[in-house]
């Protein structure tokens, strides 16, 4: 009889298959050997590097439900040149003891609101670890009028992945967009069993290749704090710089303020607040 795996086993088969996937011998000291059928290093090379039994790590690799330590665990880390977010991912995942996770909040406080309120000059948001949007500013109505529009999803990845070409702002998503997910499928590891979670991403990768692409890297990575550049159709090219405050007091929050690089595009952004009601986009459907 075969015993179902648990989610957090499999995710973690996944992973540890897709970082061994992206190293070489040659990266890890080792001889090129006989001719390879699949790039990345063998099972049995990265058991070696690591110093456990072959078969002990074919077993963790499968997701089989066997006892890990810490101190394996570094060592594994060591051998796939994991970094410091990818090393907390997989202990979270080898379900080695950590803080448990708190549920991910769907709202905001009044106080938090009226804080975004207070922000006139900025676009300013609070968003939860799964992107939904719980709250924001006139100036992010302004700049983001279809992520804020009635009939928005509230989801941040789900416009992005989900709009149609013609209607995409977004102008760096192929360098940005990669990050965003990496960053996302770090907190996604809290929250394995989580419907909510899993439905997105399960609807997401139906809905949009390009999600299911960057989803099937196994990338992961600390919160994304980057330029942006968005282009509206009446305001012009407006580039602006994430910074993220978290707030401790509400489960996985945090307040997003974007401010500009320069001085075209704080003019063009000052414009925009003065004429907040002009269109995003040059076309209507």
């Amino acid at each position: 009889m075969t015993t179902a795996l648990s989610p957090r086993r499999t995710e973690l088969a996944s992973f540890l298959r897709s970082r061994r996937d992206r190293l070489t011998p040659a990266e890890v000291g080792m001889a090129p050997g006989m001719r390879r059928r699949t790039p990345g290093l063998r099972r049995e090379e990265v058991a070696q590097l690591a110093g456990v039994s072959v078969t002990w790590y074919t077993w963790l690799e499968q997701g089989r439900p066997i006892n890990v330590s810490g101190q394996i665990l570094d060592a594994i880390a060591r051998t796939l040149r994991l970094d410091s977010t990818e090393r907390q991912y997989l202990y979270r995942l080898a379900e080695v003891p950590l803080s448990p996770a708190p549920a991910s909040a769907d709202r905001i406080t009044p106080t938090v609101q009226g804080i975004l309120d207070a922000m006139t000059g900025y676009p300013a948001a609070a968003l939860n670890s799964r992107w939904d949007l719980l709250g924001w500013n006139a100036p992010a109505a302004a700049v983001w009028p279809r992520l804020t529009a009635p009939d928005s999803s509230r989801n941040v990845l789900w416009e992005l992945f989900t709009t149609p070409e013609c209607c995409r702002c977004f102008v760096n998503r192929d360098t940005r967009l990669p990050h965003m997910v990496a960053s996302f499928r770090t907190a996604f590891g809290q929250h394995l069993d989580d419907p909510a979670w899993t439905g997105l991403v399960r609807e997401l990768s139906s809905a949009s290749t390009d999600f299911a692409r960057l989803w099937a890297t196994h990338d992961v990575a600390a919160p994304p704090s980057q330029t942006m550049t968005y282009q509206h159709a009446a305001a012009g090219e407006l580039s602006l710089t994430l910074t993220r405050m978290d707030l401790p007091a509400i489960p996985e929050t945090f307040i997003t303020v974007w401010t500009p690089v320069d001085a075209p595009s704080r003019d063009r952004l000052d414009w925009l607040l003065a004429h907040a009601d002009a269109p995003a986009l040059d076309h209507t459907h």
